[in-house]
Parts: structure tokens; C-alpha cells; sequence
């Protein structure tokens, strides 16, 4: 089993990751709710795809749990019966987690989707931490973090039911992209851990191994204001609509110019880091992906600022930061195992 381990984990982290960019879209397409109700998507496992299957009818056969829209609000079935002629409101229950009733099935559909690759995470996780198991006797701290990630990713699923029942907060959101960033960086600590041996072409310097982790904290940093940022662009999309794109950072809210400002550092900081990899030659090539990857940020950021939100940009820009986190914390796993060498 211990053979299996590194690319089970390494598949746990792609599926998170994929839940990631499933995510990015539910955002980018405005469908967090999509799904009303958690953990099933209008009272079913597998949603509906017309509006029929939510209104109520004559003579029908109801099941308990199956939800219906009735005027403004989402109606549960108390048990199984029949309609009959007349809608009778003994058989019903008003959903009191919130008081959103629309149903929109693009919208239902991109939301169930996300819940399906966070479910098919959270079994690739708990494959992994089964599979943990086998480095028991050589390193604990392998399984234990292992089962942990089983542990964060059942919270995190909680996190995703209360951003539902919130209808959106934005706090919520931000603690929720957060939590899958420390996801990424327990998994990403599991693959070091668990590698045969460390990298002998690799030098510690103090100077690079500090300025790595300003960077990465500048990085979160980043991932914060811009989800605050992207919840002012939900809001002001409600009022305009998507044809109003253009209008819509026309004022914006300070944490944006914020946001936009600490781009600049996060390159300066980073440029720093490549200057002194080279100039040293620490070895550290993985400096690189972080390169090209604020490169595509920022072009991305430019992008959505200059050319109204190029469909997909919003995404791209949510994802790409994800990636540059996690690119930044595996160097700071290396640098570190690099310093515990030279001890």
C-alpha cells in the first residue's frame, strides 16, 4: 500500500484542486445557489432539470423530503401522499434556512456538479488516509495528517452548507476559500513527508527561505481582499446585470485598489526571490512556476479591469491564485528541509 500512497495523495490534491476551479465557475456563472438545500439539491440526489418537477399538480405522488416552489417560498414534503384535487398545506413545511425560491437549472446543475467533485474529493482523501495507515511505524505524522485532511474536508463540506443557508455571505465565502487553501497546503505537506529523500541539489539561505514567506502571506493576503473585491462585482451584477460589465469597477470599493496595489508587491517580492535563486544558484526551480503563474494573474486581473470580465477571467484569475499558493508553500517545505540538512 505504502507504494500507492504518493500518487493517491497526488490525485486527493488534484480532485481538490478541481473542486477548486468547479467553484471559480459556480461564482463565475452566479449559481451558489443553485442548490437552496443541503445536502441534497431541491430535495433530490440528483437535481431537477425543469421547473415542472418543483410545482405542484394534481393527483400526484409526493415523497417525503421532495420540495416544491409555491409563490416566494420552497415548500417540504412532511411524508408520502397523494395531491388529490386541492393543495392541502398539512402535507407541507415552509424551508426556514433562508428564503431564496429560484430555480434556475443551469444555475442548479453548475452548483451540483461542484458538490459531486467535492464528494469525489473527499473519498480520494479518505483513500488516502487509509492508505496512510502503512507509514504508521515509519512516520506518524503522515497518517495523523492524513485523517486529518478526512476531518478537514467533512468541515469544509459544513462550510459549503453555511454559505448556502447564509445565501452568500460574504465572510462565509472568504473562510470557505480559505479553508480549501490550508486543504492544499496539509496535502502538499503529506507529499514532502512522505518523499524517499530530499533534494541534495538544493541550498538554504536565510534571506530567500524569509522573503518565501512574506511572499506566500502576501499571497493570502491577496486571495482575501480579491474575494471581498469579487463580492462588491456580485453585487454591483445584480444591479446592472452582465450587459453592464463596464460600469461595474467604475466606483469601486477601496479593498480593490488594495487588491490591485499589493499585485505589485507580491511581483516585486517575488521578483526579489528569483534574483537571489539565481544569483546564489539555491536550486529552488519550482521559483519558476511562480513566475508564470503571477504572470497569468496579472494579466488576468488586467484583463477583467480593462476588457469588462472576459468570459472565463474570473476563473482563471480565482484558480490561478490557488496555484500560486500552493507553488509558494512546497517551496517553503523545500527550503526548510534544505535548512534541516545543513543542521
Amino acid at each position: 500500500m505504502k507504494k500507492y500512497f504518493p500518487s493517491i495523495t497526488k490525485t486527493a490534491l488534484i480532485l481538490v484542486y478541481l473542486v477548486i476551479v468547479a467553484g471559480a465557475v459556480v461564482r463565475m456563472s452566479g449559481s451558489g445557489m443553485g442548490c437552496p438545500d443541503w445536502p441534497k439539491c431541491f430535495g433530490y440526489y440528483i437535481p431537477p432539470t425543469d421547473i415542472s418537477e418543483l410545482t405542484w399538480s394534481q393527483n400526484h405522488d409526493f415523497e417525503k423530503g421532495q420540495v416544491i416552489i409555491r409563490g416566494e417560498k420552497l415548500l417540504i414534503a412532511k411524508d408520502n401522499f397523494n395531491s388529490g384535487e386541492n393543495f392541502d398545506e398539512n402535507h407541507w413545511t415552509v424551508y426556514t434556512k433562508h428564503d431564496y425560491a429560484t430555480f434556475n437549472p443551469t444555475h442548479t446543475w453548475v452548483e451540483y456538479i461542484n458538490r459531486l467533485f467535492g464528494a469525489v474529493a473527499g473519498l480520494a482523501c479518505l483513500a488516502m488516509a487509509i492508505a496512510s495507515i502503512s507509514y504508521w511505524k515509519q512516520n506518524k505524522k503522515v497518517t495523523l495528517l492524513s485523517w486529518l485532511v478526512v476531518f478537514m474536508m467533512g468541515f469544509q463540506a459544513w462550510l459549503g452548507a453555511t454559505v448556502v443557508f447564509s445565501v452568500l455571505n460574504p465572510v462565509k465565502i472568504t473562510v470557505h476559500m480559505v479553508m480549501a487553501l490550508v486543504i492544499v497546503a496539509v496535502i502538499l505537506y503529506i507529499l514532502h513527508l512522505a518523499k524517499p529523500k530530499a533534494n541534495p541539489l538544493l541550498k538554504f539561505d536565510k534571506v530567500f527561505d524569509s522573503v518565501l514567506i512574506i511572499s506566500l502571506i502576501l499571497t493570502l493576503t491577496q486571495v482575501i481582499l480579491g474575494t471581498q473585491v469579487r463580492q462588491y462585482v456580485d453585487e454591483q451584477v445584480k444591479i446592472v446585470g452582465y450587459d453592464g460589465m463596464a460600469k461595474i469597477l467604475e466606483d469601486p470599493i477601496i479593498g480593490f485598489y488594495f487588491h490591485r496595489t499589493f499585485s505589485f508587491v507580491v511581483l516585486a517580492i517575488n521578483v526579489i526571490l528569483i534574483v537571489r535563486n539565481r544569483k546564489f544558484q539555491l536550486g529552488f526551480k519550482k521559483i519558476n512556476w511562480v513566475l508564470w503563474l503571477l504572470a497569468i494573474e496579472i494579466l488576468s486581473g488586467i484583463s477583467m479591469y480593462w476588457y469588462s470580465f472576459p468570459f472565463g477571467s474570473q476563473s482563471i484569475h480565482l484558480v490561478v491564485a490557488s496555484l500560486l499558493f500552493g507553488a509558494q508553500f512546497y517551496l517553503i517545505l523545500e527550503s526548510k528541509q534544505a535548512e534541516k540538512r545543513i543542521l
